[in-house]
């Protein structure tokens, strides 16, 4: 799996950023290349969290090497977030990646991904969503399910229950987008 990851995979990112100067999320990144390069190692099972992260993670991983060389290029530089993956033009002629980033470390490290099980995915997602909701973001757990506050338990099951079925793989939906359902859904009614 990791010996797929080639300057040319780096290259065809590049080139899927660059059609999209407004940037991407990490779901249409994957998306996009599952459907023009599957031989490339970003698809993933649906419903299979250890699946779904290995893509993720090669992904990222991908990512902060892309944006090393373009740093050393310092022609221009690749913001990161799964929220929005983005080139930008570089802010100044000497843009380097010296500041500390854990991220950058833990993704640039292929280790992690080797060692990481199923249930690590599943303690991480768990955790996630704890922090996530402990830390009054339980309105944008909510977001994701398009719900607002204030909301009961029952309306966010039937809304939970309506988005599962629309974005079931087996019903032509997205297993990232279902994952994320997910676990919204246990982040808000655990």
């Amino acid at each position: 799996m990791t010996s797929q990851i080639t300057p040319v995979v780096l290259e065809i990112i590049k080139a899927i950023l660059q059609d999209h100067p407004a940037g991407v999320d990490e779901i249409q990144l994957i998306r996009v290349l599952r459907d023009q390069h599957p031989e490339l190692p970003f698809d993933h099972k649906p419903g299979d969290s250890l699946s779904l992260f290995r893509a993720h993670f090669l992904l990222f991983h991908c990512l902060y090497l892309l944006q090393q060389q373009m740093a050393e290029g310092r022609q221009t530089r690749l913001e990161i977030s799964p929220l929005r993956i983005v080139l930008l033009p570089s802010q100044s002629p000497k843009t380097s990646l010296t500041e500390a980033d854990p991220l950058r470390s833990y993704y640039l490290d292929l280790g992690n991904l080797e060692r990481t099980t199923g249930a690590d995915v599943d303690k991480m997602l768990d955790n996630f969503w704890r922090k996530y909701v402990g830390s009054d973001k339980r309105r944008e757990a909510l977001d994701i399910l398009g719900l607002k506050d204030p909301v009961d338990d029952a309306t966010i099951k039937q809304r939970y229950r309506k988005l599962a079925m629309k974005h079931h793989p087996d019903r032509g939906g997205n297993a990232l987008q279902l994952q994320t359902i997910h676990a919204a859904i246990r982040a808000l009614l655990p």
